[in-house]
């Protein structure tokens, strides 16, 4: 959870895929700007292996590309926003959005957060690049691929198994392509936001944490949140 919170209730898989879906052609769309070849587009590139991994449709793709980058005649005009703030229990957050009306979105968040607090929280982030991945094999050492690929640190990941390297956000792309040659499986790849002083989930009671997560999938119901960075660890 400190990396990204990642909802744990039970919804459907279909809706769940499909939001999913939702999230990374968005991505995929503001992405695209910078051209449609992901061969020539490292933004468009990473986004279009994660959106491989789990399976989008071919013609969802193409068509979130074609659109982005201006092929279609479609006017696309997402803004990156940010919010941040307190969960219950002063659990910081940072709200990555992506939003076609930021008169919508701003509102709809301050709602959002009203059992929690809006507050400037991001000095207690780093900004770093993000990438999940899992061994491709038995043996593979997550420490010497971090060392060899060029990561600043590993953890372990949100997938059972997996591993977390962290990069500079310069870094990304470059160690994104370094550590299949060590081993493992890139899963995603993206930039996002760490906690320095992360809160442990072990300090808050049952029903504190219950708070948090409820107020963290209040957030998540949100169409315009793309991802969550949260200040919590296990």
């Amino acid at each position: 959870m400190g990396a990204q919170w990642k909802s744990k209730g039970k919804a459907q898989v279909a809706d769940a895929k499909g939001k999913l879906f939702g999230k990374l052609a968005k991505e995929i769309m503001v992405a695209a700007r910078g051209g449609a070849d992901p061969a020539a587009n490292s933004k468009l590139r990473l986004v279009v292996e994660q959106a491989r991994k789990v399976s989008m449709p071919k013609d969802t793709l193409e068509r979130a590309i074609k659109k982005g980058a201006g092929l279609t005649g479609e006017t696309v005009n997402f803004e990156h926003v940010i919010y941040e703030g307190y969960a219950p229990h002063r659990v910081p957050v940072m709200v990555e959005c992506l939003t076609d009306n930021v008169n919508r979105t701003a509102p709809e968040m301050r709602v959002a957060f009203r059992k929690g607090q809006m507050s400037a929280v991001a000095w207690d982030f780093d900004y770093v690049g993000m990438i999940e991945a899992e061994p491709a094999a038995a043996g593979a050492d997550a420490e010497v691929a971090a060392i060899e690929a060029g990561a600043q640190d590993f953890e372990a990941g949100d997938a059972e198994g997996s591993t977390l390297f962290l990069t500079d956000p310069t870094d990304l792309d470059l160690v994104s392509k370094a550590l299949p040659a060590q081993g493992f499986t890139v899963l995603s790849a993206k930039l996002g936001y760490k906690a320095k002083t992360p809160i442990s989930a072990a300090s808050l009671s049952a029903e504190q944490l219950e708070e948090v997560q409820a107020f963290l999938a209040g957030i998540d119901d949100n169409d315009d949140v793309q991802n969550m960075f949260v200040g919590l660890v296990d």
